[in-house]
């Protein structure tokens, strides 16, 4: 390691997290011994948050497979022979009785996604008026429909979207072996329309699909340069899916992925770090140290979209050992 890229821990704790990251300084600091890369973590959420609140978010699969895109990680991919039968999209009602479900049981912020390349004009009307249902309820919207054009972010905008999510899962120079229907600058272009509208970006990505160290550190570069970070960082744990492309992938080994959790919070100390698919196959202890590392929200629920999700029983229990609470819902 350069000793000129070593962060100071003792002089300058909180330093480093406002740098202009490179590569390189980014990797320094994902190197340091694991017990100076937990403090330094540990250090810069509680400048930014509470150590012991979590923010619970539900997601619900509005429309389930048949899409035309080929992520390789992806089940609902019609290129795939996941078994995944193709349905229409919800009814908006029932969206809304989803989401009320999900007040009542604690979550704060509701997440709907579809399985689409992109939303057809003939679709916004009925995702509209779900936004609009679920924001009636006191609670925080995000959505993830695929690619976004201008127009249809500021709609969503205008609807009353919180959030929308739209991850670029992996580093540039990896992207292409896991997806070729669309490309890097793709998802970019997306994130500039929603961060224009005047939407919150949620945007992170997957490890554990074959990437180099080298690629899940260029991600999380890509992702604190923008021109803003994302509000939310959603980091997955690939879950393998028999069928798909990556359906017989190594697992990342868990320290690896505790280090990633680690390295988002010092890159992005603003933004909400969210420990997101894969929990099924984390212990309680690497949970613990990812929230540890500064993860600080969860899905809860038993499915993420179409992959299965501790829980909420479990999540809970999990809370009480740890002296961990939910966030409480802002005024609104």
């Amino acid at each position: 390691m350069n000793p000129e890229l070593t962060p100071d821990l003792t002089s300058d704790p909180i330093g480093w997290a406002l740098l202009p990251w490179t590569r390189a300084e980014a990797e320094a600091v994902h190197d340091l011994p694991f017990n100076d890369l937990l403090f330094r973590a540990q250090t810069v959420h509680r400048e930014n948050f509470d150590p012991n609140r979590v923010q619970l978010s539900r997601l619900l699969s509005i429309k389930t497979g048949g899409c035309p895109e080929d992520c390789g990680y992806c089940s609902q991919s019609s290129h795939h022979q996941s078994g995944l039968k193709a349905s229409k999209l919800m009814e908006v009602q029932r969206v809304v009785a989803e989401a009320r479900k999900a007040r009542d049981a604690g979550a704060t912020r509701y997440c709907m996604g579809a399985a689409w390349r992109s939303p057809k004009e003939r679709d916004m009307e009925a995702v509209v008026a779900m936004v609009e249902g679920v924001k009636a309820l006191g609670m925080e919207t995000c959505m993830t429909l695929g690619m976004l054009d201008l127009r249809q972010a500021q709609r969503l905008k205008q609807a009353g979207l919180d959030y929308y999510n739209h991850n670029i899962d992996t580093s540039e120079r990896y992207y292409s072996e896991v997806i070729s229907t669309r490309t890097f600058a793709d998802r970019l272009e997306t994130l500039g329309h929603v961060r224009d509208s005047g939407m919150k970006v949620c945007c992170g990505g997957i490890v554990g699909m074959g990437e180099e160290k080298a690629d899940r550190i260029d991600m999380l570069v890509t992702l604190a340069t923008l021109p803003e970070p994302p509000d939310s960082v959603p980091i997955n744990m690939l879950i393998p899916i028999e069928g798909t492309p990556l359906g017989e992938a190594e697992p990342i080994e868990p320290i690896e992925f505790v280090r990633t959790i680690a390295l988002a919070r010092i890159m992005m100390p603003k933004s909400h770090v969210r420990l997101s698919a894969g929990r099924t196959a984390m212990s309680d202890e690497m949970q613990a140290l990812c929230f540890f590392a500064g993860a600080n929200s969860i899905f809860v629920g038993d499915t993420l979209l179409t992959a299965k999700n501790p829980g909420e029983d479990k999540d809970s229990a999990l809370f009480r050992r740890l002296g961990i609470k939910p966030t409480e819902p802002e005024a609104r």
